[in-house]
Formats: C-alpha cells, structure tokens, sequence
C-alpha cells in the first residue's frame, strides 16, 4: 500500500512572485480551485485577524492551575493493532512494568503490514502497561504518569548513598498543611562546590543523579531501591508558575519571531551526555557526538535538568525546561521542522478559543516569514557576507555563476519576524508606507533602488490598478476575437430590442389601466 505521499502547499511552492493555484489548492470561500489574481495574502491576513476578536478576551483565564488539571496523564490506543516501541530505552521495575527511561521515545500502533496507525511521545518515568509486538485493542491503556511531578528514576538497582545533602545546608523539612506530612526539600547550596545528588550503588556499577533546587526526596540514605524506582519528585507548580502566554500576544511573539525569555537550550548533535563542574552559577553540560565532536552548554544551577548522566540526546532535544527559541529550532532542525512548529504553535492558540483556521492562511505568512537567506560565504557570486538576500535571487545567481563554472555562495535560511519581513520587502514604496520611512527612503535613495510596482500597496499609492483580481497583467491582455465581439454585439441588440418591447408594452398596459378607471368614475 501507499505509505507515504508527498502533497504540494504553500510551503513547497517554487514560483517566485506569489504561489501558484496548485500549490494553493482551493479557494475556501466557494469550494473551487482558486482563480488567477486571488490575493491569497490578504485573505490569510484577514482569516487570521478576523478570529482575534475571540482572543483578546480570554487571555486571564487560560494557563495558571485551572487548565494544568487537564494534563494528560495517560495514553489510549486509538486504534486495532500491535505495539512498537521506537528509540525507547526502558527498565524492569520490582513489579513487572516497564518504566520509560527516556524522553525521546515513542510507542507506535501498527496493522497486521507493519504500517504505523498511530505514534505517541512517551514522557520519561511513564510506567507502559504493555510490552513491544504486543497485540492491543480500541481503548486500551498503553502508558499512564503523574501529570503533577516530574520525577528523577533510577535506572539500576542499589543503596542510596547522600551526597552534599545536609540538613539545614541543602536540605530542608516542610510540613505540608493539608496532610500535616514532612518531606525534605532541595535548597540551594550556599557555595558553588557543593552539588546535591544521590549516588545509587551495587557491585557492579554506579549513577549519580543530580537534584535541582525544590526537588522532594522519596528516599532516605542507605534505602535499598530497584530499577526504575523514583529517587526524587520535583512538583510541575514549582517549574511552570510564570505566566503562560495564551492569546493574541502569544500570536503576536510567533509572527515577530521574537526569542522567548527564559528558553529551553536544546541540543545541537545528536550525543551522549556528561556533567562537568559549576563554575560562576552555570553548571556545563557536554554533549559528546560518535565522531568525537563535543558541544559545550551552561544551565543555571539551581535548574533542573531534563537529562541524566549517560544518556543519549538527538539534535533538537531540550536539556530543560522552558519555551523554544525559533531560531534554534530553525539552526538545529532546519525549515521543515520550524514551518511545523509555527504553525502547530499559532493554532494551538486558536485551537483553545475553539476557532478552526484553515492552515494554509498560516502557512501563507510562514513563507513570507522564511523567504530570505543570510550569506555564509560569497564564492563566484556578486553577494556580500552576511548579506540578507531573497532565497529566488540566492538561487538565480548560484545557477548563473555555475553555469560559467564559478563556485556558488552558500547560506542559511533566515527567519524574520512579520514586520522585518515587510521591511524587507523588494519595493521602498511599500515598505515606506510601512514603517521607518526616512530610514527606508534615505537606502533607497543611495542604493538607486528600482520599484517595478508588483505589489498592490505601490499600485495603489501611484494611482495604478491594482495587480490582482482583473488587474492581473494576464486579464489586462486578453481581447475578444472579432466574430466573438460580433456576437457580442448581436445579442446586446437582442437584448436591447426585448427590453424596449417589454417597456412598451408596460406602458400601454398603464394606459390601459387609465381609461378603465376614468370610465369607472
């Protein structure tokens, strides 16, 4: 059976000017395929801003603990089929489950072929109610985990041994006031030397477990603990109190491309994990590639950490906690992985208020917004470095400096924000009209910039028809043939010469209706 197929949209359109009516499909107002001359843009612009009236309101409410209840904290199957667990790393605990060890691992449902049905990301220390090739049914619990912790596991079975732990110094006893039960909590270590951790222990080998600042202790030093067996719990509120951006501001961050505060670092290679030392308040984490490459990445101390000591990352993987930065996502995971996520992202926010937008108006912008590319280096061609040049021009010059067998420049997609993006756009007339006019005009000026009037903004300013609808240049030449335009002319006299016969005969019926009443009185 067909497995994969491979669809066009807006996001994989290589016309330059606009996008062609097959990447686009259909026109969502009459159900047709679109027609030439459609402002596609305005349209998505409007289909985009048209539903922020819903969201303005409801900004208050969303996030914070109301809506944090609702964390999933099991997985269902959806469908008929067997288990397959893909780049899953787990433990056997005391009782017999299997307890994820990891947080890029997946179970995956597949048919009696071997297609995938369905695949779920299993959250670390998710304990899975199946096993790989077992056959399951609709409904069934395939992994369920605490939606309120995260917890720190251990992967072998041992003693527990404290390190830096002391009572007063880095750890202290709170009461809850609801059960009146004490636990010990993680504080922060008053020097840089002391790291809290626990160390489990057996005849054979050793972990360590680093603890962030807050982290409640399930155990007691020398407890006897098995694989996959939770050392730690560190409470989701504790993690996740700042405010959750919901709303049109959220969507506003996504269209500037703006970086988050507080961001999750992520990995740039696909490696195995090693801590190093505190130094100034940053613990160094390294990451260590097959091929011996190393990258160096600095946390804030008292953060907890989403990985372990040994464990395996991909590219892309968060070694925290924390919102996404594009820009990282678009270095690391490169275009496709970032056109997804934006427009996951924005209708996630629409999503919540219960609006449903077509994703191509989304992707419509998302293409504006990836269209350039920074200049890495020039080979044969005209470009400086570090030059930002439109990704069509970047290819056109690569294919004639190849074609005279020149070397050609290389560079790395850029993502701007929607204003820079209309800042940067070919005409000054439109980008004057914008923003930072003078600033805009006076480059122009020096530059001996050439408007070719494209777009509908400088069409309207100078006076002109506007490039779209019947304005299209393809419209504008189109001409009757002489015998259509006869048969043109012909039917506007038939037409004429019924009309006028209908209106005489209107009028004699008024006279008609005249005289009977005349003659009534």
């Amino acid at each position: 059976g067909v497995e994969k197929v491979k669809i066009r949209s807006v996001l994989t359109c290589e016309s330059r000017r606009g996008v062609c009516a097959l990447c686009y499909g259909r026109n969502l107002g009459s159900g047709r395929m679109v027609e030439l001359g459609e402002t596609c843009g305005v349209i998505a612009a409007q289909s985009i801003g048209e539903p922020g009236t819903q969201l303005t309101m409801r900004t208050f409410h969303v996030g914070g603990t109301a809506s944090r209840v609702q964390d999933k904290s099991r997985l269902d199957a959806k469908n008929n089929g067997s288990v397959r667990f893909i780049n899953l790393n787990t433990v056997e605990s005391k009782d017999g489950t299997l307890v994820a060890m990891n947080r890029s691992g997946s179970v995956a449902i597949v048919d009696e072929r071997g297609r995938e049905k369905e695949r779920y990301q299993v959250v670390y220390g998710a304990r899975l109610r199946v096993k790989e090739g077992e056959a399951v049914k609709l409904g069934e619990l395939l992994a369920e985990w605490d939606p309120y912790t995260y917890s720190i596991l251990t992967e072998i079975g041992g003693t527990v041994q404290f390190k830096d732990l002391q009572e007063g110094i880095t750890l202290n006893e709170e009461v809850d006031e609801v059960t009146g039960l004490s636990r010990w909590v993680v504080a922060d270590a008053p020097d840089e030397k002391r790291q809290p951790a626990f160390q489990v222990k057996n005849n054979k080998t050793h972990k360590r477990y680093l603890l962030p600042r807050g982290a409640h202790l399930m155990v007691q030093d020398g407890d006897e603990v098995g694989p996959g067996d939770v050392l730690a719990k560190i409470p989701k509120e504790s993690t996740r109190t700042k405010d959750i951006t919901g709303g049109l501001p959220r969507v506003v961050e996504l269209f500037e491309a703006r970086k988050p505060r507080e961001t999750a670092i992520i990995s740039e290679i696909d490696g195995t994990v090693r801590f190093g030392e505190v130094q100034k308040g940053q613990r160094k984490i390294y990451i260590t590639a097959d091929n011996g490459d190393e990258k160096e990445y600095s946390v804030p101390r008292g953060i907890h950490v989403n990985v372990q000591e040994g464990e395996r990352l991909r590219a892309g993987d968060p070694l925290m906690d924390g919102p996404l930065n594009p820009h990282d996502i678009l270095d690391v995971l490169g275009e496709k992985e970032l056109q997804s996520y934006l427009v996951n992202e924005i209708q996630e926010v629409y999503r919540l208020q219960g609006v449903a937008i077509s994703d191509k108006h989304i992707e419509v912008i998302v293409r504006q917004m990836l269209r350039w590319v920074r200049i890495d280096e020039v080979g044969d061609t005209n470009f400086l470095l570090e030059q930002q040049v439109d990704r069509f021009r970047f290819r056109e010059e690569n294919d004639r400096v190849q074609a005279n067998g020149g070397r050609p420049a290389t560079g790395r997609p850029l993502l701007l924000g929607i204003t820079k993006a209309s800042l940067s756009t070919d005409s000054f007339i439109s980008a004057a009209s914008f923003q930072e006019t003078t600033r805009v005009l006076t480059e122009a000026s020096i530059n001996g910039a050439i408007d070719n009037l494209r777009g509908l903004k400088e069409n309207v300013i100078v006076g002109r028809l506007i490039p779209a609808g019947t304005g299209l240049e393809y419209y504008r030449n189109v001409q009757l043939s002489p015998e259509l335009e006869e048969a043109a002319q012909r039917v506007q006299q038939e037409v004429s010469a019924e009309i006028e016969a209908a209106e005489r005969e209107l009028e004699l019926m008024r006279q008609e209706g005249e005289a009977e009443e005349m003659a009534a009185e």
